[in-house]
């Protein structure tokens, strides 16, 4: 059974604007996003509420309306970037992706800087198992930006391309900048978290090889265990795998390598090289 939810797509940039909603609250946002301020519904102007509600639709999942009411805005704003990529997000949750492509590109063509919406557009890329392109386009992303979770998404990227050193380095680099990058369920504002893969057992090794570089024997023991259950047949590699040495005696790893489960696991994934 997979212990983690495969979803592609979260919104902290809706859930600061849907705590706006409610007077005098504040909504939680992470490093990547240094403006925690929430505004008095009251002191907003009307476009602002018509995007709160746009907002709030995504919030809802309700995807169409709130395509159609980005779109709404756009026909006074065509070259608002963040409105454009919060278009394209949400025909991308609709699996629209010639629509969603449309609206990231004129996103960027708007404001060539606006790294949220050429990272989704690796994302897009991705779902359609266009790996090599993802690549490039998150690596556009990254340039003069260290964000956590756009190198997460580049060593998905990576990993699905089965360029497993090149997966760990940048897994490595994202715990470095951010340990709980993985532990988060998406990214911040309007960019796009990757958070499937295929072969999920070999993943979660990868991953758990990662945690181990960085010297978090606690996730490392925890995604091992995953990938365990998940059916890798060779996790117990990690016990001799230079690169788990540093947490390889922790007793959270020893009981992961050493307490079999309770089932029979006939399933195999090929090992990574």
């Amino acid at each position: 059974m997979k212990r983690l939810a495969l979803s592609l797509f979260t919104f902290f940039l809706v859930m600061l604007l849907v705590g706006s909603v409610k007077a005098g609250q504040e909504s939680g946002s992470s490093s990547d996003n240094p403006d925690n301020s929430s505004p008095n519904q009251a002191s907003l102007t009307n476009r602002q509420r018509a995007e709160m509600r746009a907002d709030i639709q995504m919030a809802q999942k309700n995807y169409a309306s709130a395509a159609a009411d980005y779109e709404v805005l756009l026909q006074s704003e065509p070259k608002d970037a963040p409105l454009l990529n919060k278009t394209g997000i949400a025909y991308q949750q609709l699996g629209n992706f010639k629509q969603s492509e449309r609206y990231y590109k004129k996103a960027v063509k708007a404001d060539k800087k606006f790294l949220s919406a050429i990272n989704n557009l690796g994302t897009l890329e991705y779902q359609q198992k266009r790996y090599a392109r993802a690549i490039k386009y998150y690596k556009k992303a990254l340039v003069g930006n260290e964000a956590p979770s756009i190198y997460s998404n580049l060593g998905y990227a990576y990993y699905a391309n089965k360029e497993y050193p090149e997966a760990i380095a940048v897994f490595t680099k994202a715990l470095a900048l951010d340990p709980n990058v993985f532990d988060r369920k998406g990214g911040v504002g309007a960019l796009v978290q990757q958070r499937s893969a295929p072969d999920p057992g070999v993943f979660y090794f990868l991953l758990a090889k990662s945690f181990a570089k960085a010297g978090d024997a606690e996730r490392a023991a925890r995604y091992l265990k995953i990938s365990r259950d998940d059916g890798y047949k060779n996790y117990l590699s990690a016990e001799t795998d230079p690169e788990f040495a540093a947490v390889a005696k922790d007793p959270r790893v020893q009981e992961v390598l050493h307490v079999q489960p309770s089932y029979v696991d006939d399933g195999a994934k090929v090992s990574p090289n």
